[in-house]
């Protein structure tokens, strides 16, 4: 049996054994509906090196429960419905144009969280390289399915679920062209809960498939420990300021965080090696100068 992991190409970039790690800025809707916070979220992103920034689809009235409609909160824009509010959070398809053609120009990969089959629908119109599985969409059985048959890789979240339902989302969406994403649903997550070593079991549980990590730790070291684990993805929240209003923002990376994020990661590949002892020609030179005997 062949159990080599499968690469997957999202884009121009190869996900999986032997390519280098996939790093996502998760936008999500920290741009607060405002397409020039976005633009600067995706610049930030760009300059730090990232591979593709993440953006939340969702249509309100099928991911909002009924009784939570007429709930009133206060916003950035008012007290409002929480309905309303969703409504206000969405950027629409001239928004998303702009997002389209913005990436592009930047020559970063962009695609989204789709939280329902019309959010699906709705992203597909910008032929998106791959689709992303929420955690809280991993028991949405037709939903994986209405995705699958788009014929796009797809990343997996895997928060808020247990190995059962891990192993049932996948028979639903097939081990081909996937990636299942490590995750703590909590925003932001104790370290204490973050249990990196689950990287390992689903590496061990799937091992053609390749595997990665979705963080919303507040720190940056955890980030980094999961790619020295075998992350073949990493996917962070960014923000521009963790004090901006919304709820994903303090478990966000702002942007200075992000470039350090994609400095570690890739020192860590570069330093990592093949794991063969040997003697390097720069060492050649200091072993003559410092060794005093060679008996063998």
């Amino acid at each position: 049996m062949n159990n080599k992991t499968k690469a997957v190409k999202i884009g121009d970039k190869w996900v999986g054994e032997g390519h280098p790690c996939f790093i996502v800025a998760e936008i999500g809707l920290n741009h607060n509906s405002d397409l020039d916070v976005a633009k600067k979220l995706i610049d930030s992103a760009a300059e730090a090196g990232v591979d593709a920034v993440k953006f939340q689809k969702r249509t309100p009235e099928k991911c909002v429960p009924r009784d939570q409609w007429d709930i009133e909160r206060d916003t950035p824009w008012g007290r409002m419905t929480y309905i309303n509010y969703r409504h206000k959070m969405e950027f629409d398809k001239d928004a998303y144009a702009e997002i389209d053609s913005y990436c592009k120009s930047k020559g970063i990969i962009w695609f989204a969280s789709c939280w329902d089959e019309n959010s699906v629908d709705f992203i597909d119109q910008f032929n998106p390289p791959c689709y992303k599985v929420p955690s809280a969409s991993l028991t949405d059985k037709e939903l994986l399915a209405h995705m699958r048959a788009k014929s796009k890789p797809i990343i997996l979240s895997t928060g808020m679920s247990t190995m059962e339902q891990v192993n049932k989302a996948v028979e639903v969406l097939g081990p081909d062209n996937l990636i299942i994403l490590h995750c703590v649903s909590t925003y932001p997550a104790k370290s204490e809960e973050l249990n990196l070593n689950a990287i390992q079991t689903l590496k061990q549980q799937f091992p053609r498939i390749p595997i990665g990590y979705s963080g919303h730790e507040v720190a940056l070291s955890p980030s980094i420990m999961a790619a020295v684990l075998g992350a073949h993805v990493i996917e962070r929240h960014i923000t521009l300021d963790r004090t901006m209003w919304g709820t994903d923002q303090a478990a966000s990376v702002e942007p200075k965080g992000v470039q350090l994020l994609v400095r570690d990661i890739r020192t860590w590949e570069a330093a990592r090696g093949d794991g063969v002892k040997c003697v390097w020609d720069s060492e050649i030179p200091i072993m003559k100068k410092l060794r005093r005997k060679t008996d063998f």
